[in-house]
C-alpha cells in the first residue's frame, strides 16, 4: 500500500480509529424544521460507507443566540436526540467514529434566522453582517456554559462518542480569547488565564457531564495575517494552557477567520494544506491532544503527506469526501486513479450554503440526493439500450458515464479531437488545472467501461438518425451570441461597431484563435470565471487589461464562493483596471465608448482589442431537425439552456439515472 501513513489505526482515548482520515464538520444545510431527516442520514452514511474512520457531523447550535442558518438544527431542544441516533446508528455500523460540533458564533450570529440579538464578550461588531451585539453578562455567560454541557449530553443520548467544541474562526470561545474582541476587566478578561476561562469551563464540565468514555475535541484556526487573532506562540499557549489541564482529547486545526473568511473554505487560488502550519506547532510541542490537520488537504496524498511529515495525527478531507465519498476506500484499495478530484471551486458546497440552501457539489450531483439516489452508486437498468450522447463536454461526459455504469451501451461522439468542450477552456485559466485532471478522469472511467468515444465526429440529424441508437441525447453546448448585446442596454439587439473586427468571445482567447495587441478590454456581465479568470490569463501574459462591467463589483458572482476578494487582489496586483457600473455604448475599432449606468457620462477607453463575456445561447437547429425525423433527443447541458458547469454535470446525472 502506497499510503501508509493514512492507513495505520489510532488511538483516541478509548477508542480506535480504523484510519487518519476525518470527515470534519461542515454546515449541509440540510434540517427541515430543525431537524435532521433522511437527507442528512444518507449523506454521513454514503461517507461512512466510503471508509471515513471518524465523522464530525455539522455544528449544533447550543443557544438561540448560537443559530446563523436556515438549515441549523434546534438548540436547546431534546427533540433532536432520537433524529441523530438514526444517524449514529447507522454510520456507527460502517466503522465511523461519530462526533458532533457543538458551536456559538458569537458576534457573528443572524439575528434574521434567530429573532435573538448576537452575544459576545464585549459586544464587539459581526464580520457576518453589519450588526452589533450584546455583551454578556455574567449570568448570560454562566447561561451559555450551560448550554454546551446540556448539548453534549444530547449528543450522547443520540450515541455520538464525542463532541467537538468549536473555537475557531474568531467564534464565541475564541472571541473571548483575542483583546480585540474581549475587553472586558472583569473574571473573564484581561489576563490569558481569564480569557481561556470560559472555554476551560466549557470543556472542564462537560467531560464532568460525559464521563470518561467520552471525546472531546477542541477546534481551533490559524489566521496569522490578519494581526489582532491569536497565532503562532499565542495560540500554542492558549492550546497547551487547554491540555495542561487534560481538557480536551484532540485539536482541529483549520485556517482563516470571519475577518479573512477566504481561508476558511480556501478556493484552488490558495496553496494546499494550510491548516498544517499550525498543526506542526502544535505536534513539535508534545501535546498529550491528538492533532488534527484540516484546510484545503483535498487528496490521500496530501494526507499522507502530512502525516508522514508529523505535521498531524489525524487530517480531514471534507471537501474531497463530498466530491467523492468513497475516496477512503479507493485509496485503500490502490485505486486512486478512479478518485474524482475535488476543484475547490466551492460553487455548490458553499455557494449553495452562502445563499442558504442545502449544499452539493459541481462534479457531484449525487451530494444532497443520496437519499433520493440510492447514494453515490448505480443499480443496474432492468432493460439496458443503445444510448447515442453527441457532445463530450461536461453534460455529455456525465451522461455517457452513468449510463455505461447502469449496463447501457453508450457512443459518445465528440466533433472536437479531444473532450471538455468549453469546460476544457475553462481549465486552462490561471490555477484551474483541476478541471483537466477531471476531464481525464472522465477518460479514465469511460474508458474502463466500454464507451465507443469518436473523436472528430461532427453529426447532423440523419447522421444520427443512421446509427439507429434507442436513445439520443443532444449535449452539443451553446455559442457565444457574438452581437455584443448587453443585458445593462436591452433595447440595444446589438452593440454598434461589433462587427469592425478586433473583437473576441473569451472562448476565443482561451481556444488561442484571438489576436489580441497590447491593450485588452473585457466586458464581463457574468461575474463569474469566465471573464475574470480571462482577465487574470489574459493579464500573465503581459496584456494591458480594462474590466468593464455594469455590477457595482468586479467578480459579484464570485461573492458565492469566497472567491472574490483573492480574484480582485490578484487582478490588481498585476494591474488591471476596473470600470464598474458602466456598459458598452459602441467598439471603435480602436477603443471602447462606455456610458456611466449611475450618470449617463461617457468616456472613451483606448485599446486593440474587446473581449466579450457576455450571453451564451443554444442552437435549435439540430434537435428541430430530429425530431423532423420522427426521434426527438434529449436536451441536456447547455444545450438545454446555457449555465453554469455545475448544470450540466446534474443534467448528465440525472439523464443517465433515467434512461
Amino acid at each position: 500500500m502506497t499510503l501508509k501513513h493514512v492507513f495505520s489505526p489510532l488511538e483516541l482515548r478509548h477508542r480506535t480509529l480504523k484510519n487518519r482520515i476525518v470527515f470534519g464538520a461542515h454546515t449541509t444545510n440540510m434540517a427541515q424544521n430543525g431537524l435532521p431527516g433522511d437527507q442528512h442520514l444518507a449523506y454521513y452514511l454514503e461517507r461512512a460507507k466510503g471508509g471515513a474512520a471518524m465523522i464530525t457531523v455539522e455544528p449544533m447550535p447550543v443557544h438561540p443566540a448560537a443559530i446563523l442558518t436556515r438549515g441549523n438544527f434546534r438548540p436547546a431542544s431534546d427533540e433532536v436526540i432520537p433524529h441523530f441516533a438514526r444517524i449514529t446508528e447507522a454510520c456507527k455500523a460502517e466503522g465511523a467514529m461519530m462526533i458532533q460540533q457543538l458551536y456559538h458564533v458569537g458576534a457573528h450570529g443572524d439575528w434574521d434566522n434567530s429573532w435573538h440579538a448576537n452575544w459576545s464578550p464585549s459586544g464587539g461588531p459581526s464580520y457576518h453582517d453589519n450588526d452589533g451585539s450584546h455583551p454578556m453578562t455574567e449570568d448570560e455567560i454562566e447561561e451559555t456554559i450551560q448550554s454546551f454541557v446540556k448539548a453534549a449530553i444530547r449528543c450522547q443520548k443520540a450515541g455520538f462518542d464525542g463532541v467537538e467544541v468549536w473555537a475557531a474562526y474568531n467564534c464565541l470561545l475564541d472571541q473571548f480569547w483575542t483583546p480585540f474582541s474581549n475587553q472586558r476587566d472583569d473574571d473573564w478578561g484581561g489576563s490569558l488565564e481569564n480569557r481561556t476561562r470560559f472555554s476551560c469551563d466549557i470543556l472542564r464540565r462537560i467531560r464532568a457531564a460525559c464521563g470518561e468514555d467520552f471525546i472531546v475535541g477542541l477546534a481551533i484556526s490559524d489566521d496569522p495575517e490578519t494581526g489582532v487573532f491569536p497565532a503562532g506562540d499565542e495560540m500554542l499557549d492558549i492550546v497547551a494552557l487547554h491540555d495542561a489541564q487534560g481538557l480536551m482529547d484532540y485539536v482541529t486545526v483549520g485556517a482563516g477567520s470571519y475577518v479573512d473568511f477566504q481561508k476558511i473554505i480556501p478556493s484552488f487560488q490558495y496553496a494546499e494544506n494550510l491548516g498544517a502550519t499550525l498543526a506542526e506547532r502544535l505536534k513539535s510541542a508534545g501535546l498529550t491532544a491528538k492533532v488534527i490537520a484540516e484546510a484545503n488537504i483535498r487528496t490521500p496524498e496530501n494526507a499522507n503527506t502530512v502525516l508522514g511529515a508529523g505535521q498531524a495525527d489525524l487530517v480531514a478531507i471534507v471537501r474531497g469526501q463530498i466530491a467523492d465519498p468513497h475516496l477512503v476506500n479507493k485509496a485503500q484499495a490502490d485505486r486512486i486513479d478512479d478518485i474524482r478530484g475535488c476543484l475547490c471551486c466551492n460553487q455548490q458546497c458553499w455557494g449553495r450554503r452562502g445563499r442558504d440552501y442545502y449544499i452539493s457539489c459541481l462534479i457531484n450531483p449525487s451530494v444532497g440526493h443520496e437519499y433520493l439516489w440510492g447514494g453515490d452508486r448505480f443499480t443496474k437498468a432492468e432493460a439496458p439500450k443503445s444510448v447515442l450522447i453527441v457532445g463530450g463536454g461536461p453534460a455529455g461526459l456525465e451522461a455517457a458515464r452513468v449510463a455505461a455504469e447502469r449496463g447501457h451501451r453508450v457512443i459518445l461522439a465528440e466533433a472536437a479531437p479531444e473532450l471538455g468542450g468549453q469546460f476544457r477552456l475553462a481549465g486552462l485559466q490561471p490555477r484551474r488545472a483541476q478541471i483537466t485532471d477531471l476531464i481525464a478522469w472522465y477518460e479514465r472511467q469511460l474508458e474502463k467501461l466500454g464507451v465507443d468515444i469518436r473523436f472528430n465526429t461532427y453529426l447532423d440529424a440523419d447522421d444520427i438518425a443512421a446509427i439507429g441508437a434507442d436513445k439520443v441525447v443532444l449535449a452539443t453546448g451553446s455559442l457565444p451570441e457574438g452581437t455584443g448585446f448587453q443585458k445593462a442596454l436591452p433595447h440595444v439587439p446589438e452593440m454598434p461597431g461589433a462587427q469592425r473586427g478586433n473583437v473576441w468571445s473569451t472562448e476565443d482567447v482561451m481556444g488561442r484563435a484571438a489576436r489580441l495587441g497590447d491593450r485588452v478590454i473585457v466586458l464581463d456581465e457574468g461575474g463569474h470565471w469566465r471573464g475574470i479568470g480571462t482577465a487574470w490569463h489574459m493579464a500573465e501574459a503581459g496584456h494591458q487589461v480594462t474590466v468593464v462591467t455594469p455590477d457595482a463589483m468586479i467578480g459579484r458572482e464570485l461573492v458565492r464562493t469566497a472567491s472574490d476578494f483573492p480574484a480582485r487582489q490578484r487582478l490588481a496586483q498585476l494591474g488591471v483596471h476596473f470600470v464598474t457600473e458602466h456598459a458598452v455604448t459602441e467598439w471603435t475599432g480602436e477603443g471602447a465608448r462606455c456610458q456611466s449606468l449611475l450618470t449617463g457620462e461617457e468616456q472613451v477607453i483606448a485599446a486593440d482589442a474587446l473581449v466579450l463575456a457576455t450571453g451564451n445561447r443554444a442552437t435549435h437547429d439540430l434537435p428541430d431537425a430530429l425530431r423532423a425525423l420522427g426521434q426527438p433527443p434529449i436536451l441536456i447541458g447547455d444545450a438545454l439552456a446555457p449555465r453554469l458547469a455545475a448544470a450540466a454535470i446534474h443534467d448528465g446525472r440525472t439523464t443517465g439515472l433515467t434512461l
